[in-house]
């Protein structure tokens, strides 16, 4: 079993946050958001992040100035992405402000944050700590299927360097699949897990744990965050309301080592 972090909450401002200490060891600054600290309504309240699901885009973006800031930047500098459940990684190094679209983001950049949103899926964070690489990946089901941890850690030169922290999402205890999803999770030790009928139970952070560990990460060195997602009310969850708002793991890399950069 990967070793577990207990999230607790600590402000910056007026910002609730849940800040994950451990990742300054490894040179970078990195927090998850909850639901409460911004200004959108119900059923989005309070602090949503996601600009496709239905909230007013004001109300968005006043929502994203506020976690920018908790990172000292300012907005266009919080790098996220139109995420579509696939495996595309974008370098945000090359990036000069257009939009993106994928499912990871990785950078040497101190200049920038980088934002992944969920409301069940997991989000994770990728540290080198031989290197000033970090990324960062959204991965539900259909991304784990397409490759996206795979993809991301091809985009480190040691995966034995790589620590990685898996953040809130959906416990195995309240992600019911179908057969036809659970199928490709069968060969995987603990992934998938028998309910009633036809029905399984599917636990996404095994899964990524196997597929990091075949890619080169030390077991000891992936952390799963707790409490998740189940019930909606610390984080959003799709499965436990819909519409509703998404929340983010936000890093970046407070400074630069003079370790070699030899990543692809």
């Amino acid at each position: 079993m990967s070793p577990t972090l207990n999230l607790t909450t600590r402000s910056r401002g007026a910002l609730p946050l849940y800040e994950l200490d451990a990742t300054r060891e490894w040179a970078v600054d990195a927090f998850i958001t909850g639901r409460e600290g911004g200004v959108s309504l119900a059923p989005y309240d309070s602090l949503n992040l996601g600009i496709h699901v239905g909230d007013e885009p004001s109300r968005v973006a006043e929502n994203r100035r506020r976690v920018a800031a908790a990172m000292g930047l300012d907005t266009v500098n919080l790098v996220t992405s139109s995420q579509v459940h696939g495996a595309r990684v974008n370098d945000v190094d090359q990036w000069r402000g257009e939009p993106l679209v994928g499912d990871a983001l990785v950078s040497t950049r101190s200049d920038v944050a980088l934002c992944v949103l969920v409301a069940d899926c997991l989000p994770v964070l990728l540290v080198d700590t031989a290197s000033t690489r970090f990324a960062v990946a959204h991965a539900g089901w259909r991304g784990l299927v397409a490759g996206v941890i795979d993809a991301t850690l091809a985009r480190f030169a040691d995966p034995s360097t790589v620590r990685v922290v898996i953040g809130p999402h959906i416990s195995s205890r309240s992600y019911q699949v179908g057969p036809e999803v659970a199928q490709h999770f069968f060969d995987l030790e603990g992934a998938v897990l028998d309910d009633k009928g036809d029905r399984h139970r599917l636990d996404l952070a095994v899964i990524a744990r196997h597929q990091l560990t075949r890619g080169g990460v030390g077991e000891g060195n992936v952390v799963v965050c707790e409490p998740g997602t189940d019930e909606g009310s610390i984080f959003f969850s799709d499965r436990a309301q819909r519409p509703c708002g998404r929340f983010a793991l936000v890093a970046r890399r407070f400074y630069h080592s003079t370790a070699k950069e030899g990543n692809k």
